[in-house]
């Protein structure tokens, strides 16, 4: 568990330019009220095509957000988590891969 509300998988360390630095889940969701919070890093030219055909959702500015999920496609929702696993392992320190 990650704070009261979102459960996440794996963890990475991050660093801003700012120096403000922390932990966070490498994958994560949390069911609100209104929507399904999911919690994927989907910044990349990969994540930005596969967006396309996901389905009906928002876009936060680091999750996104699906009020069913019958509202979008599983499939492509299973390659944007693989996508955003790829990114982080490539890119930060974490619990499962080290840099």
């Amino acid at each position: 568990m990650w704070g009261a509300t979102i459960v996440g998988f794996g963890k990475y360390h991050y660093k801003y330019k700012s120096g403000r630095e922390g932990e966070a889940p490498i994958l994560g969701f949390s069911p609100r009220k209104s929507a399904i919070s999911l919690y994927v890093y989907a910044n990349t030219e990969k994540s930005k095509a596969l967006l396309k055909d996901l389905g009906k959702f928002k876009m936060g500015k680091a999750c996104i957000y699906v009020k069913k999920l019958t509202d979008i496609d599983l499939q492509i929702l299973k390659q944007l988590c693989q996508e955003s696993i790829t990114y982080i392992q490539a890119h930060h320190q974490s619990a499962c891969h080290d840099k």
